[in-house]
């Protein structure tokens, strides 16, 4: 085989695996029946998973560093803090300790890491009925912290559902409005 042939193939196998691949929350799945404690934070989270997966679709290089003032966070620095929340809300779900070091990724990365910690929280709240057995283990600038389940829901989610609202602001006045089509009431797009 010449290197064309193989330079060809490589590109087709990498482009059908992109295809396959498809991050999470494009939509909302079906809702549960049943009102519980663990289901009112699931259908929280995807709705944050929702929100936060068309907020940064097609966000481009300009949208990326918009600043809405000289001292105001860019639209990647929102994002990369947002991402520092994701890991906070997975490493709650997981029962692991989360220590606030800084990590840095390029937009896509970041993007999907973020998504797929939204993710590991869904995955765990389907498999429960009760959030009180989840606490916020932390561990910043050496000193370690824990805070009961209520701190997540006004602290990590609620700040991430606003910094998404930010990121929807941001490319709007960056001239790149999101997709008109995204339906956070039905979490589904129109047709």
């Amino acid at each position: 085989m010449n290197r064309l042939s193989l330079s060809i193939l490589i590109l087709m196998t990498l482009s059908m695996n992109a295809q396959q691949y498809k991050l999470p929350f494009s939509e909302i799945d079906h809702y549960p029946e049943t009102y519980t404690e663990a289901n009112i934070m699931l259908r929280m989270i995807q709705g944050l998973g929702y929100r936060y997966y068309w907020a940064t679709e097609s966000l481009n290089e300009t949208d990326l560093a918009y600043r809405p003032s000289a001292d105001g966070r860019s639209t990647f620095e929102t994002l990369e803090h947002i991402y520092g929340l994701s890991l906070v809300i997975a490493a709650t779900f997981e029962g692991w300790e989360y220590d606030y070091t800084k990590e840095t990724y390029p937009f896509a990365e970041l993007r999907e890491q973020t998504l797929n910690n939204f993710e590991i929280a869904t995955k765990v709240l389907q498999q429960t009925d009760s959030v009180a057995q989840f606490d916020i283990n932390v561990v910043r600038a050496g000193n370690k912290m824990s805070f009961p389940f209520w701190n997540m829901i006004n602290g990590p989610i609620a700040d991430a559902i606003w910094h998404s609202g930010q990121i929807v602001l941001n490319r709007r006045a960056s001239g790149n409005p999101i997709n008109a089509k995204v339906n956070v009431f039905m979490g589904k797009n129109s047709h």
